[in-house]
């Protein structure tokens, strides 16, 4: 059983999926449901997540799906095949076919800030990667705009082999999604109860947010570069 909120919420995500096929901002959401702040709508949507109602779709800002909705009455919930066309086309590939010339396709996700966190945005596209650059579990990739990472060897225009993951340890390279708006591709490190982003080239400043504002969303497992 959902309480009354969270039935109410996922009803508003879902007319507005059905309408323009893109989720409702945590603005909107909040204003739908008369909450006075958006950590309201935070606990909801993960109560959603967790009872396998909605589920969100990595490293894209705005990106909710809702996978079933309460039926009236007692009855079972209904399963959806998709939300809309938009969140069908961005569900996560699952195992990815293996070549004969040891080369998988990994989805191409846009591109993701080494500098001042820009929007990452699911794409359409798929990325060639020899399989020696990649581990186990699912991958994607993001284009790397930007010079904050110079020094790690991360340089403007390559592609960030990604690993999904929602946890990362000390010192990893991370996808770092920040508010829920704005992606950045940076070192991470938890500092006194707050969330580090560590740049790697002088030139920048580390980035303090709280826990609540950074979500995971990968581990950096390779790179690609194109020579011109």
């Amino acid at each position: 059983m959902l309480t009354a909120k969270q039935h109410e919420l996922l009803t508003f995500i879902h007319q507005r999926l059905e309408k323009g096929g893109i989720s409702p901002s945590f603005e909107e959401m909040k204003d739908a449901l008369e909450l006075k702040s958006k950590s309201g709508v935070h606990r909801l949507i993960s109560a959603l997540e967790e009872r396998g109602f909605i589920r969100r779709l990595p490293n894209r800002a705005r990106a909710l799906e809702v996978l079933k909705i309460p039926e009236k009455g007692n009855a079972a919930p209904i399963q959806l095949s998709g939300a809309s066309p938009m969140a069908r086309s961005n569900r996560p590939v699952g195992a990815m076919p293996v070549a004969a010339n040891d080369v998988v396709s990994v989805p191409l996700h846009g591109r993701i800030a080494a500098g001042v966190p820009i929007e990452a945005m699911e794409g359409q596209n798929s990325l060639s990667v020899p399989m020696a650059l990649l581990g186990t579990g699912e991958h994607y990739a993001l284009e790397v705009s930007g010079d904050s990472m110079i020094d790690a060897g991360i340089f403007d225009g390559d592609y960030a082999l990604i690993q999904r993951a929602r946890t990362a340890r000390d010192g990893d390279i991370v996808v770092a999604l920040v508010h829920n708006e704005d992606a950045t591709l940076k070192y991470l490190h938890h500092e006194n109860g707050r969330i580090r982003l560590d740049p790697a080239n002088s030139s920048y400043t580390p980035q303090y947010y709280r826990e609540d504002e950074v979500e995971i969303q990968g581990k950096l497992a390779g790179l690609l570069r194109r020579y011109h």
